[in-house]
């Protein structure tokens, strides 16, 4: 277990530094009705992320592909979005946040196929791309949400 929380800590640090970015003011321009929309799916994908760490070191690979399952198809958005608000994101939303989506909910889709197929060692690897999916989106998009996560270039003397 220690082990998993150091190669946890590690692949976060990782992240973070690979994940520079600049922030953009897309999410904050979206009707309050959608932003708490989105909100909602976000603390459902956190609550999602968090059950799987729990399943995946207990072994419960049915569990972590059942959640991987939910979080691929989109736990709210695809159930509560009304067309309105899919015209809103499709005309306020960046290309990138919506490829970074696009390749979180693939992530999530290879997630659950490797842990229904009980390949352990692969379960570990597509939890650490969701979990980069979700910083590299939050460095982005959310920077206003998670300051911490937000890239200073003028601090920073070594950029790649």
């Amino acid at each position: 277990m220690i082990n998993t929380v150091k190669i946890i800590f590690i692949a976060f640090s990782l992240i973070f530094v690979s994940s520079i970015g600049h922030a953009d003011s897309s999410v904050e321009s979206l009707s309050p009705e959608l932003r708490a929309l989105l909100g909602k799916e976000m603390r459902a994908l956190e609550e999602g992320m968090q059950s799987i760490i729990t399943a995946y070191v207990s072994g419960n690979l049915e569990k972590v592909s059942n959640i991987a399952e939910k979080m691929k198809n989109s736990f709210i958005l695809k159930q509560e979005i009304t067309n309105g608000q899919k015209h809103e994101l499709v005309n306020k939303i960046s290309r990138s946040f919506l490829r970074l989506d696009k390749k979180f909910h693939e992530y999530a889709g290879m997630l659950q196929h490797v842990a229904k197929e009980k390949h352990i060692e692969l379960v570990g690897f597509y939890y650490y791309k969701l979990t980069e999916a979700c910083v590299v989106c939050h460095s982005n998009f959310a920077s206003h949400r998670f300051p911490k996560l937000k890239f200073d270039a003028t601090k920073e003397g070594h950029n790649h």
